[in-house]
């Protein structure tokens, strides 16, 4: 019998069938041993960039459950490799899996800025804040090489318009002068995301992203320079990151931040089964644990899609989580606020320029 090595620097080992698809892809023994003889592998675990041209590009965010109108994606697919990450889902709508296909197929949205200005530049378009990474990250290791966010931000600074930031890469740093001038017209928000303050469990629940000290590190330069930023403890896993609350919500506290949120964790559609085989292979002695109590916090399943209840779970472990972020907001949070983004300035400069009439 052969098995498949463990992909270093992945969530997800594999990829599970897309359930749009009739058929479906096995890595079988007869292969793997053919491999070996060989002295080939029988994965290369390399990241493919595949460029796109959609037709639009800034979405209307209709659930109640989400604190945003408006999101935008530069990328789809996300080598950040968040084994909970919800996003996953979507990248079956493309025709890939969402387990290893969305952490190594990465679909660059080549035309994002322009298809961007069209929209900022319409007659028709009022202010409203778009959310950069409504679905995955836009300071993903992609930026490097195509800077598609940095050029939208850009864009945002031009026309005057605000522009939230959600992401859990320093790479955001690269742009701070721009997040600087945003932030003079008070058009600019940033949301990091930071779940854990073990090193160890970052490794194993984000593989690619930046480091717990360099996400920490990044709150505070941003803070130092004015720029209001939110930390978003999400998604708190039972029995992974559950403890580190109070801790965490200290410490990026001291480091400049004015606001956090969370979220806890939900396993729908292909992310169910891609956790329970990470977490499996990964936290064996604790495996049944972490699941049964993800469970209980969404009604005895690790799907919940009910508006009202799946950001926040419902039953005793959810109500101690909740609860607990309460506390961290009064005792570390107190008489701090997050600025709300000024949409005033768009419509006089809609060619680019401030109008003087």
């Amino acid at each position: 019998m052969f098995k498949k090595e463990i992909l270093k620097g992945r969530g997800a080992q594999h990829n599970p069938h897309n359930k749009f698809f009739e058929l479906s892809h096995e890595i079988r023994n007869d292969f793997l041993e053919f491999c070996e003889k060989e002295g080939e592998k029988a994965d290369d675990n390399k990241t493919l960039y595949l460029e796109t041209f959609p037709k639009t590009i800034v979405n209307k965010v209709k659930s109640p459950d989400i604190g945003m109108s408006y999101s935008m994606n530069a990328y789809q697919g996300c080598e950040h490799g968040c084994i909970y990450c919800y996003a996953r889902n979507s990248h079956e709508f493309w025709g890939f899996s969402a387990g290893l296909d969305f952490e190594r197929r990465i679909l660059v949205k080549k035309n994002a800025p322009e298809l961007l200005e069209a929209l900022l530049k319409k007659k028709t378009w009022k202010a409203q804040t778009i959310v950069l990474s409504g679905n995955t990250d836009c300071y993903q290791p992609a930026e490097k090489e195509f800077e598609i966010t940095k050029k939208c931000l850009e864009l945002f600074l031009k026309y005057k318009h605000p522009v939230a930031i959600i992401t859990k890469n320093a790479l955001i740093l690269r742009d701070l002068e721009i997040l600087k001038s945003l932030n003079r017209y008070g058009l600019i928000s940033v949301n990091i995301s930071i779940t854990s303050l073990s090193e160890k469990t970052r490794r194993i629940l984000e593989p690619r992203t930046a480091t717990i000290k360099k996400r920490i590190e990044t709150v505070k330069i941003l803070s130092d320079n004015g720029i209001p930023v939110n930390v978003m403890l999400a998604p708190i896993i039972p029995s992974i990151n559950s403890h580190e609350i109070l801790p965490l919500a200290k410490a990026v506290s001291n480091a400049g931040a004015l606001s956090i949120a969370h979220t806890i964790v939900r396993l729908n559609g292909s992310i169910g089964e891609i956790f329970t085989n990470w977490i499996n292979k990964t936290l064996p002695d604790r495996a049944g644990k972490v699941l049964r109590q993800i469970e209980n916090c969404h009604g005895g399943s690790l799907n919940d899609s009910r508006f009202g209840t799946r950001m926040r779970g419902e039953g005793n472990i959810a109500k101690q989580i909740n609860d607990m972020v309460r506390l961290a907001k009064i005792k570390y949070f107190k008489n701090k606020t997050m600025p709300v983004l000024n949409n005033t300035l768009h419509e006089q400069c809609k060619n680019g320029q401030f109008k003087l009439f």
